[in-house]
């Protein structure tokens, strides 16, 4: 077992990622961007789980488009274009990748 001090929490007041734990089959980390702030990720190689433990945003993906809170759940499969939008309030999201993040960037 291992306890994940600090996921889902930010305490940078600037776009920020910060991984928690890497095993081969998953990665976890924390995800923030302030209010007013960019999301600027290319779209993984990984299959993603978002979890918003704080804010408010839109996660655009593709013509689609979905305001996200505290306590939105999100799936992104690998490949697909997406990024955090209108971020009204300070944003952190707990991210779930599986297989761990860029494990699958060699078979690109």
């Amino acid at each position: 077992m291992r306890v994940l001090t600090g996921a889902g929490h930010c305490a940078a007041a600037e776009t920020t990622w910060v991984e928690h734990l890497r095993v081969a089959d998953l990665s976890v980390g924390t995800y923030c961007i302030p209010a007013g702030g960019t999301d600027d990720q290319s779209p993984h190689t990984e299959d993603e789980i978002y979890i918003v433990t704080a804010g408010r945003a839109t996660l655009a993906s593709g013509e689609e488009q979905a305001e996200v809170r505290v306590g939105s759940v999100i799936y992104v499969p690998a490949g697909e274009v997406h990024r955090f939008t209108d971020v009204a309030e300070d944003l952190a999201v707990l991210v779930v990748f599986a297989p761990a993040e860029y494990s699958r960037a060699a078979d690109v």
